[in-house]
């Protein structure tokens, strides 16, 4: 009797899983354009977030642009007066 039931309980799931598979394939391609639609908001996000950082970097160069000529200089001046010595 065991058997039979366990038999019985494996037909149910299975007639139950066969009429929720359109309901399943339909939640997975919706999961699935979500995930999609996402992906590309994230690409864009990135995209937006890099080209405001290049529009900053270009926007400020007046000021960080001599700061790394003087920067370079003493550098240069420490590895020369490094080698002299």
């Amino acid at each position: 009797m065991n058997t039979f039931l366990k038999i019985l309980l494996l037909v149910v799931v299975a007639i139950l899983a066969v009429k929720m598979l359109p309901l399943t394939l339909a939640l997975g391609f919706m999961l699935g354009l979500a995930l999609v639609v996402m992906l590309v908001l994230g690409l864009s996000a990135v995209t937006i977030l890099l080209g405001l950082g290049v529009l900053f970097g270009a926007l400020l160069s007046p000021i960080w642009l001599p700061i790394l000529a003087l920067v370079g200089a003493v550098a240069l001046a420490r590895r020369l007066s490094r080698n002299a010595a």
